[in-house]
């Protein structure tokens, strides 16, 4: 059989394990997202909390894989949510570096006009110092995204879903009927959906761009004056008086 007779014939499998491959990354880079963001905001101000709260986070991400997968099947069983626990560990670093480096490069003349208008702590960080370091933000997640597509792959060690089955399975029985067709649906299938995100994504980005400055801090046009109109003077008469 070969590699197109052979997407034809598992064409729903296929669309069913990219569907679940798409899913789990989406879900564990949106809860590293949710996280990484609230670390870094409870962080970015103090440098040593800072550090360590990097540091935690590289060290997880140091961590092999397989080990990971394999260490969270105790408490964890097999299947899904170790998948999802893992993946989340790993996309955390780059989303956490991220959101602090933009945080920490905006200028604090912004936030100090912001508290001096009456802003609280809660809408400053909502309308001026999230949107102007979400450009930044989203190159963490971005490069979380991609690198979380791959590893979701090495999920189906432990029984999660996704394209890996079929890497494993084809990798398992290489030499058999279409184990080589397998795995190179499983890897070509990685690649594409990863593209794929990364391209939407990149869209998002452009989307967003245009709101990068806070509507607060915007320069207002300058308004033109208006004429109001005014009583007219009668000329004086050019005969004599009366």
């Amino acid at each position: 059989m070969t590699f197109l007779e052979y997407l034809q014939s598992r064409r729903e499998l296929l669309l069913a394990q990219t569907l679940e491959h798409a899913t789990i990354v989406l879900m564990s880079v949106a809860l590293a997202t949710v996280i990484g963001v609230l670390v870094a905001l409870w962080t970015y101000r103090n440098p040593r909390t800072r550090a360590v709260a990097t540091g935690i986070a590289a060290a997880m991400l140091t961590i092999p894989s397989f080990a990971l997968l394999g260490l969270l099947i105790a408490p964890l069983g097999l299947g899904y949510t170790p998948t999802l626990v893992a993946l989340t560990m790993y996309a955390l670093l780059p989303i956490l570096r991220n959101t602090i480096v933009g945080l920490s490069e905006i200028d604090p003349a912004l936030t100090e006009a912001a508290r001096g208008i009456g802003m609280s702590r809660l809408r400053s960080l909502s309308t001026v110092e999230i949107p102007l370091a979400w450009p930044v933000i989203l190159t963490g997640i971005r490069v979380s995204t991609q690198m979380t597509m791959g590893i979701a792959a090495v999920g189906a060690y432990v029984g999660g879903p996704g394209l890996g089955n079929q890497i494993f399975s084809g990798l398992a029985n290489l030499g058999g009927v279409n184990s080589l067709n397998q795995a190179l649906v499983g890897t070509v299938g990685v690649i594409v959906l990863a593209l794929t995100v990364d391209f939407a994504l990149a869209l998002l980005g452009k989307l967003t761009r245009a709101g990068h400055r806070p509507k607060l801090f915007r320069p207002r046009p300058a308004r033109r004056p208006t004429l109001t109109p005014t009583t007219a003077v009668p000329s004086p008469s050019l005969g004599g008086r009366e």
